[in-house]
């Protein structure tokens, strides 16, 4: 690990002004992606700022009938919350299907936006990696690609995204609230806030250099069977090959997003029209352009078999949850 300065932010404005006058700063809260990348020199930030004691660890309602969601709230903290659980199951269901007990109980909510590939050549700092080294090459094109995305890639990297709680903040059309450099608070749907890689995969979400995220918040509830099912290589502690987080209707129609097929949480209002018509129309329209490898084709079908499962499923409890 290189070394870097410390220090504790007193409020938001003072942890961005802070951001703002050290080139290369990083904020930390849980630190547990973080802390792994700065130990194998993935990271290598100058200053780390603690923005664990701005006061951003609550849940309330808002005016609206929704949840306003500190950026400091733990995941085991936002999964166990009582209105999380009645009103908002397929968040609750992601974040503890995420890691283990002890990350839970440390990982925040922003960071876990903030999750970076687990593409094996990002991680591997002697490899070419365009994501790590902006130019390099991308090793998974023509290597080990299994667990990576199937679309919305590029040809400079074909990394997923590997968050359970953004897939289930993405059906429930979350809005993320930020704080910029200058002081000046944004919004940002989290629709637009992950990025495609494009030409430019090291730019992973749309906020900018210093800009803080200070809270989610979550719209009214969505009636409906909350569901999220995780397909992965083993029981615990992995991340999805595939998952789906959906809200069914009594009618078989809702809403659904994707996980572990592409560089953001994959949702589309378009398959979400198909929905009545079962799992295989609405997945083909899903990924309708795919560019699998030979190593990751299994995917599409997967996805087809895991939201039928979730279909059926909501189809047998036939009740809201």
């Amino acid at each position: 690990m290189k070394p870097f300065t410390f220090e504790r932010a007193s409020s938001p404005a003072a942890a961005v002004a802070a951001a703002a006058k050290q080139p290369g700063a990083r904020f930390i809260a849980g630190g547990t992606n973080l802390l792994d990348l700065m130990k194998l020199q993935v990271e290598t930030p100058t200053h780390l700022i603690d923005v664990n004691g701005l006061g951003l660890d609550r849940i309330e309602p808002t005016a609206e009938g929704g949840l306003r969601i500190g950026a400091m709230v733990r995941n085991t903290d936002l999964a166990a919350d009582a209105r999380v659980r009645r009103d908002y199951g397929v968040l609750s269901r992601a974040l503890l299907a995420g890691a283990s007990g002890q990350l839970r109980n440390r990982a925040t909510t922003a960071g876990n936006l903030l999750q970076r590939t687990r593409c094996p050549y990002f991680y591997d700092t002697d490899q070419p990696c365009n994501k790590r080294q902006p130019g390099s090459g991308c090793s998974a094109i023509g290597g080990m690609s299994r667990p990576l995305a199937v679309i919305g890639v590029s040809e400079a990297c074909i990394a997923s995204h590997p968050s359970d709680m953004a897939v289930a903040m993405r059906v429930l059309d979350a809005t993320i609230e930020t704080m910029r450099a200058d002081g000046q608070a944004r919004r940002i749907p989290i629709a637009d806030f992950h990025r495609l890689p494009g030409n430019t995969p090291h730019l992973e979400t749309t906020l900018d250099a210093g800009e803080l995220i200070t809270a989610v918040t979550l719209p009214r509830p969505v009636v409906g069977t909350h569901l999220y099912h995780k397909v992965r290589d083993r029981a615990s502690y992995a991340f999805a090959l595939v998952s789906v987080g959906a809200i069914v209707q009594r009618d078989g129609g809702g809403r659904f997003a994707v996980g572990g097929v592409a560089p953001k949480p994959w949702r589309s209002e378009a398959a979400e029209r198909d929905l009545r018509r079962g799992a295989a129309a609405a997945a083909q329209t899903l990924l309708a352009g795919a560019t699998p490898t030979a190593e990751n084709a299994f995917k599409l079908p997967l996805v087809e078999r895991t939201l039928a499962a979730v279909l059926a499923q909501a189809k047998a409890t036939g009740r809201p949850a």
